[in-house]
C-alpha cells in the first residue's frame, strides 16, 4: 500500500495544481499504477545495480525520489506544471539537461531551485539557506549551455516549467551525491531517528517533518551550558548564539512557523514532546564558534493521540505536551 507520506506528498501537488488553476491536467490514476513517488520493487533495484538507468516520462506536476532520465513531452499547452524532487537526508541531487526544446522567446521557460517552494513558501528559509534566494533560480532560458548541471544544496529541490507548443519537451537525469554534513532536511517518512552536526560552521539547519510526531531529543552537545525554556514572550535562547528549536506550523517555511520549545545547554538522556502541527521542524541555530551535535527520533502521532487534541486554536493544537 502506498506510504503516508504518498499521499501527503499527493495532496501537496494537488493543491499546488489546484492554486494554479491546473487540476483540470491532472490525471488521478489507481494506487497501483507508476506513483510520483515510485517504492523500487527488488527486480527494478537489481537492473539498476546492474548499470541501466530507470528512465520514465514526467507528468505536469510530479514528484521522484530515484535516480534516472525523465523526459517531459507536452501533449497540450502546459503553462504551471512542477517536479518535486527528494533524496535521503545524506544525500544532494544533482540535475543534469540532456535535452531540451522550448521556445524561450515564445513565453516558455525551464527553471530549477534549490529547495521546494510552494505558495510562495520556501524550503530552507531564506534564513538558513547559504546562498540568496535570487540565486537559488536558475533559468535555462537565461544560463543555457553555461550551466547544464545543477546540484542542491540539500535532500529536495524542484524543476518548474511552462511550454507552449505540443511536442516540445525536455529531458533531465536525476543523480544523487553523499552530502557529509547534511544541514537542511525535508524527511521521507513520518518516523525516524537522526543526527544534525555543525561543525564550526555560522550557519542554520532544519529537519522538517510533514506529519503531526512524538519527538524524543536523546543527545544534544552544545558549546556553552545554559538552561531549557519553553516559549514565552520573554524567554528564549536567542541572545545564547547556538541553541536547538522547536518549530510547528502549517506551512513549508521554518521562518514562519510558531516557535515551540528552546533548548540552550547541552544534555545527555531524554526530552520528549508531542506536537501535534502538520509541519514540525527541528532547527540549529550555530553561532560557528562550537561543534554543534543534536541525536532525535521522531514518530508519527496515532489516531488516538491526534483525536485527543485540544481544538479552540492552531496555537493550542501545536503547542508540546512534555
Amino acid at each position: 500500500m502506498p506510504s503516508a507520506f504518498q499521499f501527503q506528498c499527493h495532496f501537496i501537488l494537488i493543491f499546488l495544481a489546484a492554486s494554479k488553476g491546473e487540476t483540470r491536467y491532472l490525471e488521478v490514476r489507481d494506487a497501483g499504477e507508476d506513483e510520483p513517488f515510485l517504492l523500487l520493487s527488488e527486480d527494478l533495484k537489481r537492473e539498476l545495480s546492474a548499470g541501466q538507468i530507470y528512465r520514465r516520462s514526467l507528468r505536469c506536476i510530479d514528484m521522484l525520489s530515484i535516480e534516472g532520465q525523465f523526459t517531459f513531452t507536452a501533449e497540450q499547452p502546459q503553462l504551471h506544471c512542477a517536479t518535486f524532487f527528494i533524496g535521503e537526508p545524506e544525500e544532494l541531487i544533482t540535475i543534469d539537461y540532456n535535452f531540451v526544446n522550448i521556445d524561450c522567446q515564445g513565453g516558455d521557460f525551464l527553471k530549477v531551485f534549490d529547495g521546494w517552494i510552494l505558495k510562495g513558501e520556501k524550503f530552507p528559509s531564506s534564513l538558513d539557506h547559504p546562498l540568496p534566494t535570487s540565486q537559488r533560480y536558475i533559468d535555462f532560458c537565461e544560463s543555457g549551455n553555461i550551466q547544464r548541471s545543477i546540484r542542491s544544496s540539500q535532500n529536495v529541490a524542484m524543476i518548474f516549467f511552462r511550454i507552449h507548443q505540443p511536442g516540445n519537451g525536455f529531458t533531465v537525469t536525476v543523480k544523487k551525491n553523499a552530502n557529509l554534513f547534511p544541514c537542511n532536511v525535508i524527511s521521507q517518512t513520518p518516523s525516524g531517528r537522526f543526527t544534525m552536526v555543525i561543525p564550526h560552521q555560522h550557519r542554520n539547519c532544519s529537519f522538517s517533518i510533514i506529519y503531526p510526531v512524538v519527538i524524543k531529543i536523546s543527545d544534544l552537545i552544545l558549546g556553552h551550558l545554559n538552561g531549557l525554556f519553553l516559549k514565552k514572550p520573554s524567554a528564549g535562547c536567542a541572545g545564547v548564539g547556538d541553541f536547538v528549536e522547536l518549530l510547528g506550523g502549517t506551512g513549508l517555511d521554518p521562518s514562519k512557523m510558531f516557535p515551540l520549545a528552546d533548548l540552550c545547554h547541552s544534555f545527555h538522556g531524554s526530552a520528549q514532546m508531542k506536537i501535534g502541527c502538520d509541519n514540525t521542524v527541528l532547527r540549529m541555530v550555530s553561532s560557528g564558534k562550537h561543534i554543534n551535535r543534536v541525536t532525535f527520533e521522531y514518530r508519527q502521532l496515532n489516531l488516538q493521540e491526534t483525536e485527543n487534541r485540544k481544538e479552540n486554536s492552531i496555537e493550542e493544537f501545536c503547542f508540546p505536551s512534555i
